[in-house]
């Protein structure tokens, strides 16, 4: 396993999440409208260099994409964390590899004091999941979440985390 930058070669793969309306139903976006040439341009958009958001592919050791880490919203030391895995990859060790990898850069490389991310509570599996790695929930007001398009019931409704230093 590793991460690595995205390549154009991971957009039909993309896709495959993107499309899986379990994966997705509880999620903020709607993906199933997404299109090949979307992901590519997401891709496009990904591999340029952005001070305010980080895309990476986690990938298997044959280097076949399995899902994508993000830091988005880089601002003020802090950002806000993203993953999405495709459904062969769940429950195999991708998630929390990657996660804990863009955690580590996050902190490590961009120097960044706070990285954090919300889970709809009818997201179930996602809350076990951060709840079984030991992932800090946090109150919404100890972060800065002005201009990141959160509804006030959006903030108030989410559970939240936070892995920092």
């Amino acid at each position: 396993m590793d991460i690595r930058q995205l390549e154009t070669k991971d957009a039909p793969f993309m896709l495959e999440w993107m499309h899986d309306a379990d994966l997705t139903k509880d999620l903020k976006k709607d993906f199933a409208s997404t299109t090949l040439e979307d992901a590519e341009g997401f891709i496009a958009y990904a591999r340029q260099a952005s001070e305010k958001d980080l895309h990476m592919a986690i990938v298997s050791d044959e280097d076949e994409y399995m899902g994508t880490v993000s830091l988005k919203h880089i601002h003020d030391g802090m950002a806000e964390f993203g993953i999405a895995v495709r459904r062969c990859a769940t429950g195999k060790g991708y998630s929390i590899f990657g996660m804990r990898k863009i955690l580590e850069y996050g902190l490590e490389e961009l120097g960044l004091n706070n990285i954090f991310w919300c889970v709809d509570p009818v997201n179930a599996r996602a809350v076990r999941f951060y709840d079984k790695n030991e992932f800090e929930r946090v109150s919404p007001d100890t972060l800065n979440l002005e201009g990141l398009g959160y509804e006030e019931d959006e903030i108030s409704r989410y559970v939240w985390y936070s892995y920092h230093r």
